[in-house]
């Protein structure tokens, strides 16, 4: 039985379709999972492994190392203060120290009511508007205590759903145009490919026998 919604999970195949290696696909496929589930749950690290040909420990392994994917729940509003050097200097410590007091939740937890986690960031790459403040990864731009609050009023009320989607939705709008090639176009140009690889080899291999020979004569 798959994990992956149906829809998720033809999005899954066509993603995976568009690597030479199964295995290439992994982290876009992390990302699909958590779209789903707002984490990285159980089921969907075992259909991944199945999808990407690979082992669960390696899904695991992949999912660990990146700080966007989640592998335990989170709330709703996955909120990040950052106190690199810039914030720091702007209020950064105390903004984490005040967010985590307005939403009733250390850093690292999640509020009783299960719609915030708060985490303290690495640089968020919005230097110039510091202390920098996002909201499932979209800047909200709340530099000063009071404007967080409202905030968060903001998200709870609903006010904010056009700007934040829950957590894991990466992009909402999904891209119609560019290149779209079919499944069997993309396993011909694949197998030409291959095939003109072999003929390089053996071509490369035909002229290391020839020098071997001419040396050792």
């Amino acid at each position: 039985m798959n994990h992956f919604r149906s829809e998720l999970r033809r999005r899954a195949e066509e993603t995976v379709a568009l690597y030479p290696r199964k295995r290439s696909a992994m982290l876009p496929l992390l990302h699909l999972a958590q779209e789903q589930d707002g984490y990285l749950t159980e089921g969907a690290i075992a259909e991944i492994a199945e999808l990407t040909g690979t082992s669960q420990a390696d899904v695991h392994g992949t999912a660990a190392f990146y700080d966007m994917i989640h592998l335990e729940p989170v709330g709703r509003y996955v909120v990040g203060v950052c106190t690199n050097i810039a914030c720091l200097l702007n209020g950064g410590q105390e903004m984490l120290e005040h967010a985590s007091a307005t939403l009733g939740c250390p850093v690292g937890g999640t509020s009783a009511d299960g719609l915030f986690t708060l985490e303290e960031t690495e640089c968020l790459a919005d230097c110039n508007i510091a202390p920098c403040v996002t909201v499932n990864h979209r800047y909200v731009r709340t530099t000063t205590p009071e404007a967080f609050d409202v905030m968060v009023s903001n998200v709870k009320d609903g006010k904010l759903d056009h700007e934040i989607p829950s957590h894991g939705t990466l992009v909402r709008v999904r891209r119609q145009g560019g290149l779209r090639v079919s499944r069997e176009d993309i396993a011909a140009q694949r197998a030409t490919a291959a095939t003109a690889r072999a003929e390089r080899d053996a071509a490369a291999k035909a002229a290391a026998a020839v020098i071997a020979t001419t040396e050792t004569k």
